[in-house]
């Protein structure tokens, strides 16, 4: 039985049958070879920029399926990006006062208005019994602002003897740090990412928040719809 036939019986392509093997070894070799180099040159590049570059840049015309293809074979697909590992620095315990003005509390809080502008609130309060000495608010509230909240604080109130704050780019300013320097005040910065060791004004922005400004809100929100009845009832 001739070739033609056999392959007509068993349903086979005769192109298939007369494939030789060799030249495409030879071709997915060097495709091989070059995603590997690519790969490891550039250890961030995917699959994608490795093909794009063999097309454009080197001005190769092999189909994207077989360099998909070989490059999957290679495992190339599977590489895992390392993780960086974040430094743990061990919990500082929050420090409980035993009387006024030994530590005080300063923190911002955002919010915005019923026409879409946003505000900031500078909330300062004593951790010996939680008083609330101060809440500065405005459109912006600069190192300026802040220092001059909390001159009027003390001079009322008294100087404490340290000021415990995050690591927000007003408390870190130079000015900031030089009127405290000048007025003998420690700031006590937490640790970053860790607002729970704030959390004596961490927990009056709280109450802040959803007492006193939601209630605000709801206050708005009736008078709007008694005023809205009124201009129906007219």
């Amino acid at each position: 039985m001739s070739v033609r036939q056999a392959c007509k019986a068993f349903g086979l392509s005769e192109t298939c049958y007369r494939y030789v093997v060799g030249k495409r070894d030879e071709k997915n070799g060097e495709v091989a070879q070059w995603l590997l180099r690519l790969t490891d040159n550039h250890r961030t590049w995917g699959f994608g920029l490795c093909f794009l570059y063999l097309r454009n840049v080197k001005g190769y015309g092999w189909n994207h399926k077989r360099v998909y293809r070989i490059y999957r074979e290679l495992e190339l697909n599977l590489r895992i990006k390392p993780r960086r590992r974040l430094v743990r620095q061990a919990p500082v315990p929050l420090v409980v006062p035993t009387a006024l003005n030994q530590v005080w509390s300063m923190d911002f809080m955002h919010d915005q208005l019923a026409d879409g502008r946003s505000i900031r609130l500078f909330n300062v309060i004593d951790d010996f019994n939680r008083e609330a000495l101060g809440i500065e608010i405005d459109f912006s509230l600069p190192s300026e602002r802040v220092i001059r909240s909390l001159n009027q604080i003390i001079g009322w109130r008294g100087k404490p003897v340290a000021i415990r704050c995050d690591n927000g780019p007003e408390y870190l300013s130079a000015a900031i740090t030089a009127w405290a320097a000048r007025t003998g005040i420690k700031l006590e910065y937490i640790q970053p990412g860790k607002p729970q060791h704030n959390a004596y004004v961490e927990r009056f922005n709280r109450t802040v928040r959803y007492e006193w400004l939601s209630l605000y809100h709801w206050e708005n929100l009736d008078c709007l719809a008694s005023t809205t009845n009124a201009a129906d009832d007219n």
